[in-house]
C-alpha cells in the first residue's frame, strides 16, 4: 500500500459514539458489523482491486484525470470506496434495527423510532451519503458545489443509480432525516470524525486541495462508480467478512488477506505484444489446416495495428470464409498489449453464433502465451441459456469454489481447488463470483451475443458495472451488417462511450454498406467532416479502415486472396411444383443443395412438398427445442462440412431446408443454392455458402451438372411491375431493402450484354452491396415510382426505430467535471439478458419462450422420448421439484414460439393459459432451473392446443402452427 494508506487502521483512535454506529445485521444471528469496520473492509477491497484486478486499461484513464497520475488515482479509488455508505451515520438509516439504534442512543445519538420516521424512504443511505461527503468537501475544505459533486454522486450511486434532481430536492428539505438540526449535535460530529478518520486512513488529507481543481469525465465517474459497487458487494458478503470478526482471534490485516484468497479472483489479462511476423503468429495461435497461408487481409490487418499510433477502432470487410475472426483475434491481441486492456469481449448476432464462436475462442485462449498474466483467465459465455452449453457448463465446474474466509494458513499462492484443471498456457475457469445477471461481464474473456453490448447504453440499475466490465477489454462486434436501425441506434451510442473509454474496438463485415461504415467512425472517433465524406466513398474490397478517437481515419484497401466463385444467377418461378422439377433435374447424378426461405411456414411447406419426390431432405429452423436445435447443426456440420476426416458428406442427393438459420455461423458448403429474394448483404451471405470450400480440383468431386456454383433465386413474381416479393419476406424485411436487391441484381437474372449472369465473389460483394444501400437510383425505369415510395415508407420506419430507441437509451457522455445526477433518469430499472431484457434493446414483437415435456394419458409428465444420451423418456415428479439433472434437462428443451403468439391479445390469452397448467412444485426457488417458466404439455403425440392454436411438434421438422378450426 502506499505510505498512510491503511484503511483497516481505521477503528483506531475513534470515539465510542463512531464506533457505535452500525452499517450490517444479519437478523438470523444477530450478528452487526459496526459501519468504520466495513468502510475499513470496503477501503482495502478497493485498494487490492486496484492493485491486483483492474486492467492497465482502466487505471490509465482514471489516472490521467488526477494531478498526481496513478498514486493518486489510487488514493482516490480507496478513499471513494471507505467512505462510500458514511451515510448510515444518519438517523434515517439507524433506525431501523431497534437494538442497535438504542445502543446508538445510548452512546448519545438521539434518534427518532424507526415507525416515527415514516419519510425516511426520502434518504436512501446512498443519497444520504453524497450530502454528507459533499458538505464535508465544501465545508471542511473549501471545494465548490461542482467540484465536490462530482466525487460525491460516487456514493449516491453505489446501489446502481445515480440519484435525480428530484431525489436530490426532497432530501434538501428534510435535512432532520440526516441529523438533528443544531449545528453541534452529536450526529454532526460523529458524521465528520468518520469522514476525517477516513481522510487520513487513506492519505488523502494532503490531496484534497490539488484535487477540488479537477473536472473529472464523466467516463471517470462512471468507472469509479463501478469500482465502488464492486468492492461493496465484495466486502458485504458475510462468508469472506463474518459479522463476527473479534470471535476468529485476526488482526485487520489477516482478516482482509483471508477473504483476498478465499475470493480468488483472477487477475486480467496482460497482453505481451507478439513480435513474430504474421505467419508465425497465425500458425502459433490458430489450428490452420496444413499448407495453409495467411491471407492478405490477414497480413494486413496485423500490420495496420501495429502501425497504428494508438489503438482504436478497426473495421474489417472482407468477404466470407476469409479469417476474419483469426484477423480480428490477433489485432486483438495487439491492441491490448498497446492499451493494457485486460480481457475481450466478442459479440455476435444470435446464441447460435455465441455457441459456434465460444470453443473458437477457448481455442485461441489456449495458445495465448501465458505472459506475466498468472494462471488463471475467467471465461464467460454470454447469453440467456449459457448454463446449457456443455462447454462452458464444463468450465463452470472447474471455477466452482466455496467462497470461505477462514483459510488462514499457509501461502496464498500455493492454494488451489482441487478441481481445477490445467491447460497449455493459462488455466481457464467461469469463475464462481463472476456470475449471475450483474457480475458475468467482469469476466476477462466473453462470448455472447450483442444484446449483452448494446445493454451498456440502456439506461438501468448497475449500468456503471458493465461500463466498468467492457472499458477493461478490447470489443470485437461480428456481423456488423445483421443489425436494424433501431439495435444500431444502441449500438453507436454504446461505440460513443467506448470511444470515450479509448476501448480499442474492431468490426467485421463481409458487407457492410458504406453509409453504415461511416456512421460507426463518426460514433466511436467523435468526428465528422471531409475524412468521413471519404470513407463513405471508399472503394476496394476487402477493406481495412482504422481510426482512434479523435483522429482522421485510415483506409487501406488489400489485395484479394485469390479465392474466388463464379455463381450463375438465375430466377425461378415461386411454385413448388417448379422447384421440385428443377432440383430433381440438378440432382439426378446427386449432390446436395440448399434451400433458404425467409419464413418457417414456408419452410416446412417446402420440405413437406420435396419429401413426395426426395428420399433425403432435412429441415432447419430457429424452430425447434434448444436440444434438438443443437443436434441439428450438428447434424449440418457433419454432412456438410468443410472437408476434413469428420465430415461426411451424403453420397446420394440430399435436400437441406431452411431458414435465415443457413446464412451465418455454420461453415456448411452445398453443390447448390435455392434462395428466397431478401435483402442484398444477406443473400450474399447465403451465396456463401455454395461452393464454400475447393472439393478436388476444379471441384471434380462434386457431381459433374454441379461443378459449377448456381444460385436460383425465387420468392417472388418476377412478372410483376415491379417485382413482388411474397408477403412472407415483406413482412419480415419490408419492402424496400428487397426491391433494392431486386434492382441491382437485374442485369444479371436478365442476363444482359453487359453482365451475362454470373456474380462473382468476392469482387462483386462489396458493388453489389453499395449500390443496393446507396441513393442512386437502381433498376429499370418502370420501377422508380414504387421504389420511391417504397423508399419514403422505409425512412419513416427508421425514423420511428431511432425515436423508440432512444427513449430508454443512455446519455450522450457529458462536459467533464459534470456530475452523474440524472444519468439514469427515466431508465427502465434492472435488465439482463432475458425476454424482457432483450425486448429493450431489439426491436420486433414479443416472442414467448416455452419449456416442453409430455403429459401422456394417464398423468404421467416425461421429458420428450428421442432425446439423445439417456435424457429422453424420463419421468418428472409432479408433487416435488425435479432433481437437478432431470431439471436442467426440461430447460434444455426451451422452444420460442413463432409470431402468431406475439400479437397482445394472442400473447396474454396463451400465457393465461400456460400459467393455468404449470405445477406449482417446480416454481419452487430452490428449483432454480424451472422456477418462473412456462411449460408447455404435448400429448403422447406431440400435439396440443394454445391460445386458439393447434401445435404439433417432430424431432424432424420442428414446430408447426394452424390456426385452430
Amino acid at each position: 500500500m502506499i505510505e498512510g494508506e491503511e484503511p483497516g487502521r481505521l477503528g483506531e483512535g475513534l470515539s465510542a459514539v463512531a464506533r457505535a454506529v452500525w452499517a450490517k445485521h444479519d437478523r438470523a444471528a444477530e450478528g452487526w458489523l459496526p459501519l468504520w469496520r466495513h468502510m475499513a473492509d470496503s477501503g482495502a477491497v478497493a485498494g487490492l482491486l486496484w492493485d491486483e484486478w483492474i486492467p492497465h486499461q482502466v487505471r490509465r484513464l482514471i489516472s490521467a484525470e488526477l494531478p498526481g497520475g496513478a498514486e493518486d488515482a489510487r488514493r482516490l479509488v480507496v478513499w471513494l470506496a471507505t467512505t462510500h455508505d458514511i451515510g448510515k451515520a444518519t438517523p434515517a438509516f439507524a433506525c431501523q434495527v431497534e437494538a442497535l439504534a438504542a445502543a446508538m442512543r445510548d452512546a448519545g445519538l438521539g434518534m427518532p423510532g424507526h415507525r416515527e420516521m415514516i419519510d425516511r424512504g426520502l434518504a436512501p443511505h446512498g443519497l444520504a451519503g453524497q450530502f454528507l461527503l459533499q458538505e464535508w468537501l465544501i465545508e471542511r475544505h473549501g471545494w465548490n458545489r461542482s467540484a465536490a459533486l462530482q466525487l460525491a454522486v460516487i456514493a449516491g450511486g453505489h446501489h446502481g443509480v445515480p440519484p435525480a434532481y428530484q431525489n436530490v430536492h426532497d432530501l434538501n428539505a428534510r435535512r432532520y432525516l440526516l441529523r438533528t438540526p443544531d449545528r453541534e449535535s452529536a450526529w454532526r460530529s460523529v458524521q465528520e470524525e468518520l469522514l476525517d478518520a477516513c481522510a487520513a486512513a487513506c492519505g488523502v488529507r494532503d490531496r484534497l486541495d490539488d484535487w477540488r481543481r479537477v473536472k473529472l469525465s464523466q467516463p471517470a465517474q462512471v468507472l469509479l462508480t463501478g469500482l465502488v459497487i464492486v468492492a461493496d458487494w465484495i466486502a458485504s458478503n458475510p462468508d469472506l467478512f463474518p459479522y463476527f470478526p473479534e470471535a476468529a482471534h485476526i488482526s485487520d490485516r489477516e482478516r482482509i488477506e483471508a477473504a483476498w484468497r478465499g475470493l480468488a479472483l483472477p487477475a486480467p489479462w496482460r497482453a505481451v505484444e507478439p513480435d513474430e511476423d504474421t505467419d508465425e503468429l497465425f500458425a502459433a495461435r490458430f489450428a490452420l489446416p496444413l499448407g495453409a497461408r495467411v491471407r492478405p487481409v490477414q497480413e494486413q490487418a496485423v500490420k495496420l495495428a501495429r502501425g497504428m499510433a494508438a489503438p482504436g477502432l478497426m473495421i474489417i470487410e472482407a468477404p466470407m470464409g476469409e479469417g476474419k475472426t483469426e484477423a480480428a483475434l490477433a489485432v486483438a491481441e495487439i491492441f491490448a498489449a498497446r492499451s493494457g486492456a485486460g480481457g475481450c469481449y466478442v459479440a455476435l448476432p444470435t446464441m447460435a453464433t455465441g455457441n459456434a464462436m465460444f470453443p473458437r475462442l477457448l481455442e485461441w485462449l489456449r495458445r495465448l502465451p501465458a505472459g506475466g498474466s498468472g494462471e488463471t483467465h475467467s471465461v464467460y459465455l454470454a447469453h440467456s441459456k449459457a448454463a446449457l452449453n456443455e462447454k462452458y457448463v464444463e468450465l463452470m465446474r472447474t471455477g466452482r469454489r466455496t467462497v470461505s474466509a477462514v483459510e488462514l494458513d499457509g501461502p496464498g499462492d500455493e492454494r488451489r481447488h482441487h478441481g481445477d484443471r490445467r491447460v497449455h498456457s493459462a488455466e481457464l475457469v467461469a469463475h464462481h463470483w463472476l456470475r449471475g445477471r450483474k457480475k458475468a461481464m467482469l469476466a476477462s474473456f466473453g462470448v455472447g451475443t450483442i444484446d449483452q453490448l448494446l445493454f451498456m447504453g440502456l439506461k438501468s440499475r448497475h449500468v456503471a458495472l458493465r461500463h466498468l466490465a467492457l472499458a477493461g477489454k478490447v470489443v470485437i462486434i461480428d456481423e456488423a451488417h445483421a443489425y436494424d436501425t433501431y439495435m444500431n441506434t444502441y449500438l453507436d451510442r454504446v461505440l460513443s462511450w467506448l470511444g470515450a473509454y479509448r476501448v480499442p474496438v474492431i468490426v467485421l463485415s463481409a458487407t457492410l454498406p458504406a453509409g453504415r461504415r461511416r456512421e460507426l467512425l463518426e460514433a466511436y472517433a467523435g468526428t465528422s467532416g471531409s475524412g468521413l465524406t471519404e470513407v463513405e466513398r471508399a472503394e476496394g474490397y476487402p477493406l481495412l479502415t482504422a481510426a482512434a478517437p479523435g483522429r482522421s481515419p485510415v483506409l487501406q484497401p488489400v489485395a484479394p486472396s485469390g479465392r474466388c466463385t463464379a455463381v450463375h444467377m438465375e430466377r425461378l418461378e415461386d411454385d413448388l411444383d417448379v422447384l421440385a422439377d428443377r432440383l430433381e433435374e440438378e440432382l439426378s447424378d446427386g449432390g446436395c443443395a440448399l434451400v433458404v426461405r425467409n419464413t418457417v411456414d414456408r419452410v416446412l411447406q417446402t420440405a413437406a412438398h420435396l419429401r413426395k419426390r426426395f428420399g433425403n431432405v432435412t429441415v432447419a429452423h430457429a424452430r425447434f427445442l434448444d436440444l434438438d436445435r443443437m443436434a441439428k447443426d450438428a447434424e449440418l456440420l457433419k454432412l456438410f462440412g468443410p472437408p476434413g476426416k469428420d465430415t461426411k458428406r451424403p453420397k446420394e442427393a440430399h435436400i437441406v431446408v431452411a431458414s435465415q438459420v443457413a446464412e451465418q455461423s455454420l461453415d456448411i458448403d452445398f453443390d447448390l443454392l435455392v434462395t428466397d429474394l431478401c435483402p442484398i448483404d444477406l443473400l450474399l451471405q447465403r451465396m456463401g455458402r455454395v461452393h464454400r470450400h475447393l472439393r478436388g480440383e476444379g471441384q471434380s468431386e462434386r457431381p459433374p451438372r454441379l461443378r459449377t456454383a448456381r444460385c436460383l433465386v425465387t420468392g417472388a413474381d418476377w412478372a410483376a411491375v415491379p417485382v413482388e416479393p411474397v408477403s412472407g419476406s415483406r413482412r419480415i424485411y419490408r419492402p424496400y431493402p428487397l426491391l433494392r436487391a431486386a434492382a441491382v441484381l437485374e442485369p444479371y437474372l436478365s442476363g444482359s450484354a453487359e453482365t451475362g449472369h454470373i456474380v462473382r465473389l468476392p469482387e462483386d460483394i462489396s458493388p453489389l452491396v453499395q449500390k443496393a444501400y446507396g441513393h442512386d437510383p437502381a433498376g429499370p425505369a418502370e420501377w422508380q415510382k414504387a421504389l420511391e415510395e417504397a423508399r419514403r415508407d422505409q425512412e419513416l420506419h427508421q425514423e420511428k426505430q431511432r425515436k423508440e430507441a432512444e427513449s430508454f437509451q443512455l446519455g450522450k457522455v457529458g462536459k467533464d467535471g459534470r456530475a452523474l445526477i440524472g444519468w439514469l433518469d427515466a431508465g427502465v430499472g434492472d435488465a439482463d439478458d432475458t425476454r424482457a431484457g432483450r425486448a429493450q434493446v431489439r426491436d420486433g414483437e414479443e416472442s414467448l419462450e416455452v419449456l416442453v415435456v409430455q403429459r401422456l394419458a394417464d398423468g404421467t409428465v416425461r421429458t420428450v422420448p428421442w432425446l439423445t444420451e439417456g435424457r429422453g423418456g424420463l419421468e418428472l415428479p409432479t408433487e416435488t421439484a425435479p432433481e437437478p439433472r432431470l431439471a436442467r434437462i426440461v430447460a434444455a428443451c426451451g422452444l420460442r414460439l413463432p409470431f402468431q403468439f406475439s400479437t397482445p391479445e394472442v400473447l396474454d390469452r396463451a400465457i393465461e393459459e400456460l400459467e393455468a397448467e404449470c405445477i406449482p412444485a417446480w416454481q419452487s426457488k430452490e428449483c432454480h432451473w424451472l422456477a418462473g417458466e412456462l411449460i408447455l404439455f404435448l400429448d403422447e403425440n406431440c400435439r396440443t392446443r394454445l391460445a386458439g392454436y393447434d401445435l404439433h411438434y417432430t424431432p424432424t421438422d420442428g414446430l408447426e402452427v394452424t390456426r385452430a378450426e
